[in-house]
């Protein structure tokens, strides 16, 4: 079992193991080793996001990269999917990102891509977390000084000019929209990307100081551009996280629009244009069962996968299918992204509705959620819920009473301390009670 890779790389507070200099600087020489045997002095791309330690991070960690035989290029302040993008179109060894996604401004992370942009397997985050704690045991000392590589500013043009060449012919013309870029990696692109669309654009949250990142802003809080949207009368509003690989809207009035909603809508539109391969949609298991009836409905199948949107991918290549995503704005097209990317999503739904010529609201106004409660319990250990007895005992008398009128899913955070309980239900109050019950049998056993 891993201990330091979740399920969207290593994140933690910043400063802190397993991101203090010495583990940081160990990962390097980790990354760079593993690289190494497949080429001599392997190329890594390294991006960014916002965060005031991101700088410090990645100046160790390419301190790391340098010693361990690997040479470094910087893209700076970047998204994510851009960097899964660069080094795939670059041929680079490796892509790294310094970011913590959706996390506070005290939090960071590393997340690793393979030469063919996708995320690293399991096998080989658990071979380089061997290598990590050896170079630790070791004492391994990182330089006082580390310096990042020149950041190529090329990089954010050429990926805005990959976006725009997944939607030739869509105009925004006569449409208001709002995108709040969370004050991350957004910030550095959206301004460059929507400007050419025609329309009017409201950019907010664009202004980052290394701790304003995901503040009261992005897709972390999604009824701030649903506010957003109603007080610039704007048809979209448009959200990224941190690091811009997903995506949250609202619709015309106001209303949240989740990525089960962006699922039902793509998934059609693949489907109407006979791009849907095997008529299926890959979601996870925290996705509504109002999304899979609704597919249902059109004829498509919904597959779930486990959550975080590496399994989505393992799901989607396993199977063949075109589209796949997560309820939290994940949203993957296959061969067009290897990774969620907030911003290809974007530009692919307003291109849906531009073609349509119908409101967003219109467009997924027959998506009947159930009532879904989600419980996050702060725990001091990821204990194996089934090996305890109250836990499982309250899980049972949920799954009982709600049976096939709602679901149960019960699982710990792969990038946080919590405990996640989600029930869904047709009956609200017996989704609360069961949700309140479990969550307090977790917070007894488990909680801080």
């Amino acid at each position: 079992m891993k201990k330091l890779f979740g399920t969207d790389g290593i994140r933690a507070v910043a400063g802190q193991p397993p991101l203090d200099p010495p583990t940081i600087y160990a990962i390097g020489l980790a990354l760079a080793h593993n690289l190494a045997a497949k080429a001599a002095r392997p190329r890594v791309l390294l991006g960014m996001d916002t965060r005031e330690s991101s700088e410090w991070i990645a100046a160790t960690l390419t301190a790391g990269l340098i010693a361990g035989g690997a040479s470094v290029e910087s893209a700076g302040i970047i998204t994510t999917p851009a960097v899964a993008f660069l080094a795939h179109t670059h041929r680079f060894a490796a892509g790294v990102v310094i970011s913590a996604s959706h996390n506070p401004w005290q939090d960071n992370g590393i997340k690793l891509f393979g030469p063919d942009g996708y995320k690293l397997p399991d096998a080989v985050e658990l071979a380089m977390e061997e290598e990590i704690f050896r170079q630790l045991a070791g004492l391994v000392t990182p330089p006082l000084q580390s310096i990042p590589p020149e950041v190529n500013e090329a990089d954010r043009a050429e990926y805005v000019q990959f976006l725009l060449a997944s939607v030739p012919g869509l105009s925004l013309d006569g449409r208001r929209i709002v995108v709040d870029c969370a004050n991350g990696a957004a910030s550095s692109v959206a301004s460059q990307l929507f400007s050419g669309l025609g329309g009017e654009v409201v950019m907010t949250h664009a202004s980052p100081d290394g701790r304003n990142i995901n503040e009261n802003c992005g897709a972390l809080h999604p009824e701030i551009v649903a506010a957003q949207v109603k007080h610039h009368n704007a048809s979209i509003g448009i959200t990224f996280d941190g690091d811009a690989d997903r995506a949250l809207f609202a619709d015309e009035n106001g209303c949240v629009i989740n990525g089960d909603a962006v699922l039902l809508l793509a998934g059609r539109d693949l489907l109407a244009r006979g791009l849907l391969t095997n008529s299926t949609v890959v979601a996870t298991t925290m996705s509504n069962m109002g999304l899979e009836a609704a597919l249902k409905r059109s004829g498509i199948q919904m597959l779930r996968a486990a959550v975080g949107d590496k399994y989505v991918l393992e799901q989607m290549i396993a199977t063949g299918a075109a589209l796949g995503g997560e309820q939290s704005g994940h949203i993957i097209f296959s061969g067009r992204s290897t990774t969620g990317d907030g911003l290809l999503t974007a530009l692919l739904l307003l291109d849906i509705v531009h073609r349509s010529g119908k409101s967003l609201a219109s467009l997924v106004s027959d998506l009947k959620v159930f009532p879904q409660v989600i419980v996050n319990v702060k725990v001091r250990e990821k204990k194996p819920l089934e090996s305890i007895p109250t836990v499982t005992a309250a899980i049972r008398a949920a799954e009982a009473e709600l049976a096939d009128s709602g679901r149960v899913v019960i699982r710990y955070s792969g990038t946080e301390a919590l405990a996640r309980v989600m029930i869904e239900a047709e009956s609200e109050p017996l989704m609360r009670h069961h949700a309140d019950t479990i969550a307090a049998a977790i917070r007894t056993e488990l909680g801080i």
